[in-house]
């Protein structure tokens, strides 16, 4: 019923998160049939972004490239000044990044892993970048020593046994590991929790063994 190159659009908006093939079908034909010149901004906005939005060197966080300067890309909350470096949030995605500073609790520093031990998915523990996070952990010349480690991986399966491969790698750097207290759901996502619940969790962190 639709030109290919629409359907084609149409299986692309499918692919986003939370979006099935009803709700894209209705997003493209919004864009093509009532708002043609947001569908040309949007498309504009996205092509500008390839390659200039990357990942910051330092922590995962994403990270605008600095084309005067042609140097790697540092992301806002590493170039803060204000940010207790000692102390270093691991999180699994940018998304719950976004919504533990949403929360205004923690004042320290992160670092992304990008995804989780997950057997189910052939994701070993050589895939995650346990190295990177050792080296930030010891600190360097650009980078203090690491007093502590708050791991806030979700609470679920993979969550867990990430945290405690962690422990394991972390602890005898002689840094103090800790997790999340209570108050995000088993099997929740932090990328929904509130940000309440956020504060709370990261106030009352408890050590990690």
């Amino acid at each position: 019923m639709l030109p290919p190159k629409v359907q084609e659009l149409v299986q692309l908006f499918a692919r986003l998160p939370s979006v099935g093939e009803k709700t894209a079908q209705r997003f493209v034909l919004f864009l093509l049939t009532r708002e043609p010149d947001t569908a040309r901004v949007l498309g504009s906005a996205l092509l500008d972004i390839t390659g200039t939005i990357l990942p910051c060197v330092r922590c995962g966080n994403l990270a605008e490239v600095d084309a005067a300067r042609a140097s790697a890309p540092v992301c806002g909350i590493c170039r803060d000044s204000r940010r207790d470096p000692g102390v270093l949030c691991v999180v699994a995605r940018v998304q719950d990044l976004m919504s533990i500073e949403r929360s205004r609790a923690f004042r320290g520093t992160y670092f992304v892993l990008g995804r989780l031990l997950s057997p189910l998915e052939g994701i070993g523990a050589d895939q995650l970048p346990i190295e990177e996070l050792k080296l930030r952990v010891r600190g360097g010349e650009d980078s203090p020593v690491v007093k502590e480690v708050l791991v806030a991986t979700p609470p679920s399966v993979d969550g867990e046994a990430t945290a405690l491969f962690l422990a394991q790698e972390l602890k005898p750097l002689g840094v103090r590991v800790t997790r999340l207290a209570s108050g995000v759901p088993h099997g929740g996502d932090i990328e929904f929790a509130d940000p309440v619940t956020i504060g709370r969790a990261i106030a009352g962190r408890r050590g990690l063994d």
